[in-house]
């Protein structure tokens, strides 16, 4: 196994303890791409809720072209990828998905379409601690959710076991579904003190997110994350189409029952108090 990193930090040295190869370069950076990929047949590609996937989907497809390889790619997507959703991100990340395929590259596309758990923390934890409040505009209908871990082994699964999936796009849904008013039930339950849901449209939570990155830079949240994430909401909120939940096609995939949100949530119980 070989991993591309950016530099040999502490992340990287773990993964050299779990016995990967390191690679260091950067998927905007096509020079460090090809060495990287040689002898190399099945490549995980993925990239942050940030700007900039299309140059790196480029250079990683040009750089697969030089190489004379032709491994198997798999990516991990979005549900919103898709170039009329009003999410920059998820538009981006489709037309990545489509240069990926002009190369001629054989695909097997993950568009995860469901919250993952870690939002909950990353994108409400300040306001649930500061006031007691989870605020958004996803609305106050049920939604799916999804583990980041359960998300990862679904990669792990494609990379492994690609027969049990039918592509070359495959969208998995969450495990369980979900409002963030239940959510701000679990949330009350846990820290023993009145936690509630207030809906707000997207501009407003869009603006009180990249305050938060200006806030905090170089933290999770940034300012492409801001408008992706609100207008995901937007979508929701107001009936756009969403995978219901399937708990037993995940596990069929990763071998083991799904992380459930309330177990995660307790888990994490530190990032709220």
């Amino acid at each position: 196994m070989r991993a591309l990193v950016r530099g040999r930090d502490e992340r990287a040295q773990r993964l050299v303890e779990m016995g990967a190869e390191i690679a260091v370069g950067d998927l905007t950076d096509r020079r460090t791409l090809v060495p990287a990929l040689s002898g190399i047949d099945t490549v995980y590609f993925t990239y942050p809720i940030a700007a900039g996937v299309v140059p790196a989907a480029a250079h990683y497809a040009s750089a697969v072209l030089e190489a004379g390889t032709s491994p198997r790619t798999v990516v991990m997507s979005m549900g919103p990828a898709h170039h009329a959703h009003p999410s920059l991100l998820g538009q981006a990340q489709w037309l990545a998905e489509q240069v990926l395929e002009w190369a001629g590259l054989d695909l097997l596309i993950l568009r995860v379409s469901a919250l993952f758990h870690e939002n909950v923390p990353v994108l409400h934890a300040g306001t649930v601690r500061r006031d007691g409040t989870i605020r958004n505009s996803f609305g106050p209908g049920p939604v799916p959710w999804i583990s980041g871990r359960d998300a990862a082994e679904i990669a792990v699964a494609a990379i492994l076991h690609p027969e049990r999936f039918t592509g070359p796009v495959v969208y998995p849904g969450g495990t369980e579904m979900l409002s963030h008013d239940q959510i701000a039930g679990l949330l009350t339950e846990l820290l023993g003190r009145p936690v509630v849901y207030q809906p707000v449209s997207a501009e407003q939570w869009r603006r009180e997110l990249e305050d938060a990155a200006a806030a905090r830079p170089g933290e999770v949240v940034n300012t492409a994350m801001a408008q992706h994430i609100s207008s995901v909401g937007q979508v929701v909120a107001g009936g756009g189409p969403a995978m219901a939940a399937d708990a037993a096609t995940i596990a069929g995939w990763i071998g083991r029952q799904p992380v459930g949100l309330r177990e995660f949530l307790w888990d994490n119980a530190a990032s709220f108090r």
